[in-house]
Formats: C-alpha cells, sequence, structure tokens
C-alpha cells in the first residue's frame, strides 16, 4: 500500500520528470518517432482491455449522477482509440524542430547570432473528462523531446491509467526514460495544489477545462501557465459580403458542435446587409433549435417572441419556432456553449471591430467579407490569438492549422498564442559563431 502523502508524491514525480526532460532533450528524432509508433501499435492492439477499462469509469460516472453528455465524453470507443492511434503516427511524420537553428546572421564584429529551438524541460498539464487528452499530451511531450506531468480528472482515472501504462512502455521499448511521462494517479485535490507550486521542477503548467479550473490554476500557481479561460467567438457580416457565404460560414461557426471553445458566440451583422441576411440565418436558427438574442434593430428585423406569445407579423410569422429574445448587455460577453447565439447589428467595420477587443475573450473571431481592405483591417486590428477571413471560427484547432496536433489554445500574449502545438512547447536559446572573435 502507498502512504506516500501528495506532497511526497509530487515531489518523487517532479524529480523524476525533471532527470527524464534531460534525456529527452537530447534523444534523437529516430528514437521519439519509434517512441509515437509504438504507442499507435499499443493503442490499437489494446482496444479491449482500454475498453473494460474505461467501461468502471463510465458505470462509476452514472452512479454519481453525470449527465449523459458528460458521460459521452468519457467514452474510449474504437473510433476515439483509432484517433489517438492515428494522432501519433501524424506526430511521427512531422520534422523534428529540436535542435534546428534560424535567423543566422553575421554581425559587424564577426561574429554568426541566430536561435536554436530547444524543449521546454518539464510541463504539467491539469485536464478534465476526456482521456484521449492523455494521449494528445503524450504524444507532444515525446516530439517535443519534453517530459510531462498529467493530472487527469478523477472521472476518468481508470481509463487514464491504462493509457499512461501504455505509453510508457512505448517509450522503453523505444529506449526512452518511462518517466518522461508520469501521470498522477491519486484523485487527491492536494496533489493539483503540489503540481502548480513546483518552479524547481516544472517549467509551465497547461490547464484544459471549464473556466473554474483554469481561473484556479492561473491565480494559484507558482509557475508560468499557458491558459485561455473562455471562447467567446464572433463571426462579423460586412458589407459588402456574399450572402451565400455568410449564412454558411455563420451557420457552421454556431451549430457544426455547440461544445467546443473555438464555436462562435456572437453575431455581427453590418446595417447595409441586415435586412437580407438576418432572415435567412434566422431561418437556419430556428430550424435548429438556437435562441437568439438580439439588439432592438436585430429585433425589429427578426421579431420579437414576447411572454405574452409571438407576434403575428415579420420573421416570426414566417418562423413560429424562432425564440428571438432582448439581448441583455450579459450577453455580449456570454460563453454559452449551447444553442444559443447573441446577435447585433452595426454601423460597419469600425464598430465591429471595437466591439469585439472589448467583449470577445480574445480567442477566435472571424471577418465575412468582399473588401480586401476591410479584411486587412480586421486581421490587423482585432486583437485575437486567430483572426479569419471567409472561414468558420471551428478551424481554430492545431490539427486544422497543420500544427499535427494541439496541446489546448492559448488567449495568452506571451509564448504560445493560438492552437499550441510542437513548437508551443519549446523555447528558443542564442546561439552565437565565431572564430576566436574579441569584443574590443
Amino acid at each position: 500500500m502507498n502512504t506516500e502523502s501528495p506532497a511526497e508524491l509530487m515531489q518523487r514525480l517532479g524529480q523524476q520528470a525533471k532527470a527524464a526532460s534531460a534525456l529527452m532533450a537530447k534523444a534523437s528524432a529516430a528514437r521519439k518517432v519509434a517512441a509515437l509508433r509504438a504507442l499507435a501499435t499499443l493503442l490499437r492492439a489494446n482496444v479491449e482491455p482500454l475498453q473494460l477499462d474505461n467501461a468502471r469509469d463510465l458505470e462509476r460516472a452514472r452512479a454519481a449522477g453525470l449527465s449523459e453528455p458528460m458521460v459521452d465524453r468519457l467514452k474510449l470507443t474504437p473510433k476515439v482509440i483509432e484517433t489517438c492511434a492515428e494522432g501519433c503516427e501524424q506526430l511521427a511524420a512531422m520534422p523534428d524542430v529540436i535542435g534546428e537553428i534560424i535567423g543566422m546572421k553575421q554581425q559587424p564584429s564577426g561574429i554568426r547570432v541566430g536561435q536554436m529551438r530547444v524543449p521546454i524541460g518539464v510541463f504539467g498539464m491539469i485536464f478534465e473528462s476526456r482521456p484521449n487528452v492523455t494521449i494528445e499530451a503524450a504524444s507532444l511531450s515525446i516530439k517535443s523531446g519534453n517530459a510531462c506531468i498529467l493530472r487527469g480528472g478523477s472521472e476518468a482515472i481508470e481509463s487514464n491509467k491504462a493509457l499512461a501504462r501504455l505509453v510508457q512502455q512505448a517509450l522503453e521499448e523505444s529506449g526512452l526514460p518511462a518517466d518522461a511521462v508520469q501521470l498522477v494517479q491519486t484523485t487527491d485535490r492536494a496533489a493539483v495544489g503540489q503540481l502548480i507550486a513546483m518552479p524547481e521542477y516544472v517549467d509551465v503548467i497547461i490547464p484544459r477545462g471549464g473556466k473554474g479550473l483554469i481561473e484556479r490554476i492561473s491565480a494559484e500557481a507558482r509557475v508560468p501557465v499557458i491558459k485561455h479561460l473562455d471562447g467567446n467567438c464572433h463571426v462579423y457580416v460586412d458589407d459588402p459580403c456574399d450572402l451565400d457565404m455568410a449564412v454558411a460560414v455563420v451557420d457552421n461557426a454556431k451549430t457544426q458542435k455547440y461544445s467546443p471553445c473555438n464555436a462562435a458566440e456572437g453575431l455581427l451583422v453590418a446595417q447595409g446587409v441586415a435586412p437580407a441576411f438576418l432572415p435567412r440565418i434566422g431561418a437556419v436558427f430556428a430550424a435548429k433549435g438556437v435562441e437568439m438574442r438580439g439588439c432592438p434593430r436585430t429585433l425589429e428585423i427578426l421579431g420579437q417572441k414576447s411572454l405574452s406569445g409571438p407576434v403575428d407579423t415579420g420573421f416570426l410569422a414566417i418562423n413560429p419556432g424562432a425564440v428571438v429574445v432582448p439581448a441583455q448587455e450579459s450577453d455580449w460577453f456570454e460563453e454559452y456553449l449551447a444553442p444559443v447565439i447573441s446577435i447585433k447589428v452595426v454601423a460597419g467595420l469600425d464598430e465591429a471591430i471595437t466591439h469585439i477587443n472589448h467583449y470577445s475573450s480574445h480567442h477566435t473571431d472571424s471577418i465575412v467579407t468582399r473588401d480586401h481592405m476591410h479584411a486587412q483591417t480586421f486581421l490587423r486590428e482585432v486583437d485575437s490569438a486567430s483572426v479569419m477571413v471567409n472561414a468558420s471560427t471551428r478551424f481554430a484547432d492545431g490539427f486544422e492549422f497543420g500544427l499535427g496536433a494541439e496541446i489546448g489554445i492559448s488567449t495568452d500574449k506571451f509564448h504560445a498564442r493560438g492552437p499550441v502545438g510542437i513548437e508551443g512547447l519549446t523555447s528558443l536559446k542564442y546561439v552565437v559563431l565565431g572564430d576566436g572573435n574579441l569584443r574590443t
């Protein structure tokens, strides 16, 4: 029986991770590729055992009264496991950036100065629900030459343990230290407090979960944190625009999936196109059961369903199932993660940018426009981690951005911003090449 306290456990994991990080930093690209391919093979060979362990988590979750959508996020289906395996293979096929030297320039003194990409060292990751995050984090850690300490949610403890065993087996088979990826195998919350307060062992913390978790980690950590608190993303429909494109982009950004942080929560529409555009997107939202919370002009165009019953004119007479209600000030800030969207008619581009920069969470915002100068202004002036032209906000994703995978999204401005992939888990150090050069 393990009698370690949370403090003793985390000290041991920290020491082991630090030692393993030195070995990972100098590991060859071939060994890292071998580990990732071995992990893919092990995942495919252990689908049934993984599902047995996962079933224990699912049974406990249902007994604890977790909602079915939450239970669904815990599932390790054959499709989920195969996606994890494919992700490992995709990372294995990507170039190794560790040791890459960039920006080498000759200086007047004769020295040449550039920067070399190196691993961060040790990162700690704290996440909730989805056990496949164990594989995503582990595979990115291996590819980037780091060591990591993973602390998943208690609701997925058996699944995470089973996956972590396969990761460590793949590392050992490839001649890499098993301690390069360690799972905190206790559900004691005190372990989290220890993990985020060990700057002597941990170089950065990455929380991935609900706003409450991330706020706690950000407030209490003594280690730098890569984070985003919420995803209040917007689509701005400009004047001029292609109305068919605008309807398709807004529909996809909002309804393709409601729960991700890159789903659109706010819709801004230029007043010149609002009368033509809003009834069309309103019909789409009404058919899909999306509640619209609109400004006065939006309500004027679409009609309002009041507490006393539907009005008999305008949009709602055509779409009696639509729910259009007045927006409150709080709606402009809200991340709904649900079939609800705020809608505001704005004078034009400048007002849209001002609204986004004030109310958004600086995650992802998109413009639909035919005007090249408007697009360029939007790209320059919107202060968000990902800014898009004529594309759905749902593309704000490491895989879609060609990063192979992501460990999370960052709305911070220092170190990493946007989807955090391999390069986001590295740092740069200056390298100087000389030939006996002396400073005078």
